[in-house]
């Protein structure tokens, strides 16, 4: 499944993930995250499997082409755990 620039940045909001952390966790350069992000060059297989593989550990699902087009979610786990945690801040 190929992931787009947008998928890319919905996914890190969704995770509160920052360029710079992705980019650590990933093993890639800051530079190759904003590039892809902002549509400037695709990054070459390995680092942008190593992006999507980032953010999967982190919770995310990326969401394939259908009737409504690409996205990203959260998986349900992740989700509990964010909104039980929010809820203990409060």
């Amino acid at each position: 499944m190929t992931i787009s620039p947008a998928q890319m940045r919905a996914a890190r909001a969704l995770v509160e993930m920052d360029q710079a952390v992705l980019a650590h966790s990933a093993s890639v350069s800051r530079n190759t995250v904003v590039d892809f992000e902002k549509g400037r060059r695709l990054p070459n297989p390995n680092n942008l499997a190593a992006m999507r593989a980032a953010l999967e550990r982190a919770g995310v699902i990326f969401l394939d082409k259908n009737g409504d087009g690409p996205g990203v979610r959260l998986r349900k786990d992740h989700y509990e755990s964010n909104v039980a945690a929010r809820a203990d801040r409060r």
